[in-house]
C-alpha cells in the first residue's frame, strides 16, 4: 500500500487571511489531478469542540453528518472538494489534552510520568493517521489554525514536524503569508513575510511553498525578494490576491502551476487533469450581472465597529450557489433585527428585498425583531425562507397573529409562557439543568418524509431526505394539529411522525412562505446546490420581477 502524502498549512503575519480557503482549493485542485484528497482542520482552543464558542468571535459553527460541531473552515473543505467529513477530520487542543487526561486518570499510561513532550505530538500524530484511516486519502490536507509564533499553536506544528522527519519526502509545508500595501508608502512589503518565515524556522520548519496573500497580484520583484530572503525557488512563491469570488482561487493557483509544484514536491505524477466543471463554474459566475437582492435578518453582525459576515457564512454561499446556478449574481444585505424593536416603522424597509431569510440563533436578543419581519413578509407575499430558530419564530408569528395565541413563544425566550409552541426536547431538559451544553443538541444527519404536492417536495422531488441539524427546541406537539387546521402545513415531519422537520403556508396563500427545522445550508455546494436554497431564489426572481411590473 502506497504512503499516504501529507501537506500541512500554516499561517503567518495575521489570520483571516484565506488559510481555509487556500487548502480547500489546493484539495480541488490536486483532485483534479485525479487524487483521493481529505483535509482536516486543527483549531489552537481549548474548547473541546466549536459548539460553545461565541459566531461573533469564531464564526460559524458548522455540523458534520455525524454531528460533530467544527471551525466553518471544515464546511469550506466540504463545499470546494464535494466530500463528506467525520468528527476525525476535527481536532482542538481541548481534544486533545483531555484526551490524554482522561487516559491518565484511567492508567492508561500504566503510572508513568505523562510529559507535554511527546505524549502531547504523539496524541496530535495519532489524530491525524486516525483521519487519514477514516477518509483513505491519498494525500491529506492539514490546516494548523492561528498563526506562527503563537504559543498554543507550538505543539501542532511540532507534530508536523516530527511526522516530516520520520516521513522524508512524504511531508511539506505549505505558509499562507499576508503582504500588506500600506496607503501611506504605496508599495507591498514583504518583511512580515520574512519574518514568518523565520519563525517557522525557528521551530525547526522549512515552509515548501509560500502563498502570498494581497490586495494586488505579486510582480517579479516581490518573488524574488521572498525566494532570496525565505529560502524557496521563485516559483514556489505563489500569488494569491483579492478576486471577487473565492470559487476563483484553485483556478489563480493554476496559474502559477500550484497542482505540479505540488505533486512534484510530494514525488507524486499527476494521474489527470479535469477542472472543467470549476472553469465552467468560473465562466457561469462572471457571466452573472443581473442582480438577486436577498436580505438576511440576523443580530450576529457587530463585533465592535465591524461587521462579521463570517456568523452565516454556510448561508451566504448556499445563497451564491443557487444564483449561481440561476446566472444572477447575488447582492446580499444584513439586516440587524434589532432595530425593529427600536423603530417596528423600519420592518417596512423589506419591501426592497426580492427575498428574506431569518437563519439559526439562539437567545433573546432581537427576536421581537425577527417576529415582526416574518409577519410583515407573510402580509406582504415576500418570498420568507426561515432556518432553525427562523422556523420556530415563523410558527411563534403564526401561532401570535393568525390563531389568536397571543402569548405564544419559545419556551427558550419564556419559560412560564402560556403557549409555549416551541418546547424544548425532554430528554435535553436534563442536561440544561446540569448545565451539560456543550453538544448536548440534536445534532448530526436525520431523515425527514417530505409530503408531495407541496413547496418542500417540489424543491427536493423526492420523499424522504437527509439533512443536518443543530438545535435543542421544537415544534411541541400539543400545538401540532391546531396549527394544521389553521392552515399551516408540515411538509416534512421525522419518520415516526413526532417531529416537525418543515413548515410551510400553502402556494394559495403565499408563494413561498417556508421554514426548516434543520440547516439545508450545510449541504449546498458550488456545483450542486441545496434544493431548498435553488427553490427560493426561484421564487425571489419571480417576486422581483413582479415588483418591476408594478
Amino acid at each position: 500500500m502506497k504512503k499516504t502524502k501529507y501537506i500541512f498549512i500554516v499561517g503567518g503575519v495575521m489570520s483571516g487571511v484565506g488559510k481555509g480557503i487556500t487548502t480547500a482549493s489546493i484539495g480541488k485542485i490536486l483532485q483534479a489531478r485525479g487524487y483521493r484528497v481529505s483535509a482536516m482542520k486543527i483549531d489552537p482552543y481549548l474548547n473541546v469542540d466549536a459548539g460553545t464558542m461565541n459566531p461573533t468571535e469564531h464564526g460559524e459553527v458548522f455540523v458534520l453528518s455525524d454531528g460533530m460541531e467544527t471551525d466553518q473552515d471544515m464546511g469550506n473543505y466540504e463545499r470546494f472538494m464535494d466530500i463528506k467529513l467525520t468528527g476525525a477530520s476535527y481536532m482542538t487542543n481541548g481534544m486533545v489534552l483531555k484526551s490524554i487526561i482522561d487516559r491518565e486518570r484511567s492508567m492508561g499510561y500504566g503510572g508513568k510520568c505523562v510529559d507535554p513532550v511527546p505524549e502531547i505530538p504523539n496524541e496530535i500524530i495519532r489524530r491525524i493517521q486516525k483521519a487519514v484511516h477514516f477518509t483513505k486519502a491519498e494525500i491529506m490536507l492539514v490546516e494548523i489554525g492561528g498563526t506562527v509564533g503563537e504559543y498554543q499553536g507550538m505543539m501542532f506544528i511540532e507534530s508536523a514536524r516530527m511526522m516530516r522527519l520520520k516521513n522524508r519526502g512524504d511531508v511539506i509545508f505549505v505558509l499562507v503569508s499576508y503582504l500588506p500595501v500600506p496607503s501611506v508608502i504605496g508599495e507591498m512589503k514583504s518583511k512580515p513575510t520574512q519574518y514568518a518565515v523565520r519563525t517557522l524556522n525557528s521551530y525547526g520548519v522549512q515552509p515548501d511553498i509560500i502563498i502570498a496573500r494581497s490586495i494586488y497580484p505579486l510582480d517579479k520583484k516581490r518573488k524574488e525578494k521572498i525566494a532570496v530572503h525565505c529560502n524557496v525557488r521563485e516559483q514556489d512563491v505563489i500569488s494569491a490576491p483579492d478576486i471577487e469570488s473565492v470559487y476563483e482561487v484553485p483556478v489563480n493557483f493554476e496559474k502559477d502551476n500550484l497542482s505540479e509544484i505540488l505533486l512534484e514536491k510530494l514525488g507524486l505524477l499527476s494521474k489527470k487533469y479535469d477542472l472543467k466543471d470549476w472553469f465552467n463554474l468560473n465562466k457561469r459566475i462572471k457571466a452573472s450581472k443581473k442582480l438577486l437582492s436577498i436580505g438576511i435578518v440576523g443580530k450576529y453582525f457587530g463585533t465592535g465597529d465591524f461587521v462579521l459576515t463570517d456568523a452565516y457564512i454556510s448561508v451566504i454561499e448556499a445563497i451564491k450557489h443557487a444564483c449561481y446556478a440561476l446566472k444572477k449574481k447575488p447582492d446580499v444585505h444584513w439586516i440587524n433585527s434589532e432595530e425593529f424593536e427600536k423603530n417596528p416603522t423600519k420592518v417596512a424597509k423589506l419591501k426592497n428585498f426580492s427575498g428574506i431569510i431569518v437563519p439559526g440563533g439562539f437567545g433573546e436578543r432581537g427576536v421581537e425583531g425577527k417576529i415582526k419581519a416574518i409577519e410583515f413578509c407573510r402580509k406582504n407575499m415576500i418570498p420568507y425562507l426561515g432556518l432553525c430558530y427562523g422556523m420556530q419564530l415563523m410558527i411563534v408569528e403564526y401561532a401570535r397573529n393568525v390563531m389568536g395565541l397571543k402569548d405564544a413563544h419559545t419556551t427558550e425566550i419564556k419559560r412560564n409562557t402560556k403557549h409555549p409552541v416551541i418546547d424544548i426536547m425532554p430528554e435535553q431538559k436534563i442536561n440544561l439543568k446540569d448545565k451539560n451544553f456543550g453538544a448536548s443538541m440534536r445534532l448530526g444527519l436525520f431523515p425527514a418524509i417530505i409530503q408531495k404536492n407541496t413547496i418542500a417536495f417540489k424543491a427536493y422531488n423526492k420523499v424522504r431526505i437527509f439533512e443536518r441539524h443543530r438545535h435543542r427546541w421544537e415544534v411541541n406537539p400539543k400545538y401540532i394539529k391546531s396549527l394544521e387546521a389553521s392552515g399551516m402545513i408540515f411538509s416534512g415531519k421525522s419518520p415516526d411522525g413526532k417531529l416537525m422537520e418543515i413548515a410551510e403556508l400553502p402556494t394559495k396563500i403565499h408563494p413561498f412562505f417556508i421554514g426548516t427545522q434543520f440547516h439545508p445550508e450545510f449541504q449546498s455546494y458550488p456545483l450542486r446546490p441545496n434544493p431548498l436554497f435553488l427553490e427560493f431564489c426561484k421564487k425571489a426572481v419571480s417576486f422581483g420581477n413582479l415588483k418591476r411590473k408594478r
